[in-house]
Order: C-alpha cells, then structure tokens, then sequence
C-alpha cells in the first residue's frame, strides 16, 4: 500500500483545506499521511490544541507517539453521532431479541399498579 503525503494548514477548516493542501505552519510543514484518517504527533498537538479539536470536528485524528498510534481525537459532533449509532444499534438488537407474544397488556399492568 503507498502512502501519500500532503501538508494541511490547520488554520483553515478542513473545507478550505482540500481546495488549497500547500501550506506551512510555523515556518515548519507538517506531514499528514493518509489511510484514511489524518495524523498528527503529540508535539504538534502541544502546540497549538485547539486548531487540531477545531480539525476533527467531522473527522477523527490519530496522535502518534514516535510513529505509533497512541489516542484519537474526536469531535463533538462525530462523538456525538457515534453514541446515537451504538445507542440505536443497542435498541435494534434489543426489540430483534424480544418475544412479544410474552407481553401482556398495558391496560391491565396499570389498573394493577392503580395508574
């Protein structure tokens, strides 16, 4: 598998950056490989924190330790997105998994606790 390289400017959203992918941050280029997914190391990410959340507002960062992957760094919106995904995946298994036919009536189970 090749990999390919181009330096992000982290100053523009990431609209911005894939109209205009040739730029430097503090006089310093910063590589980003792509399978999929951007990196950065733990230096970087030092540096300047909030331009790096502000990234991956819609697409998740790895943070790399000498060249190894060492956490993630997820937006909000995307956090967001994922919980609602598991939680709905959760609810589908759940009412796959149920035998209604067991069930009783709602009418009935409230006269019983006098709702």
């Amino acid at each position: 598998m090749q990999q390919s390289i181009s330096m992000l400017d982290f100053r523009k959203s990431p609209g911005e950056q894939l109209k205009d992918q040739s730029i430097v941050l503090d006089k310093r280029p910063i590589y980003i490989y792509h399978f999929g997914m951007n990196n950065i190391s733990i230096s970087q990410l030092k540096i300047n924190p909030a331009k790096f959340i502000g990234l991956a507002c819609d697409y998740p960062i790895a943070v790399e330790k000498r060249n190894k992957i060492q956490a993630y760094l997820v937006g909000k919106n995307l956090f967001e997105k994922i919980v609602d995904y598991l939680e709905n995946h959760s609810d589908q298994k759940t009412i796959a998994q149920t035998d209604f036919k067991k069930g009783r009536d709602f009418e009935e189970v409230a006269s019983q606790l006098g709702i």
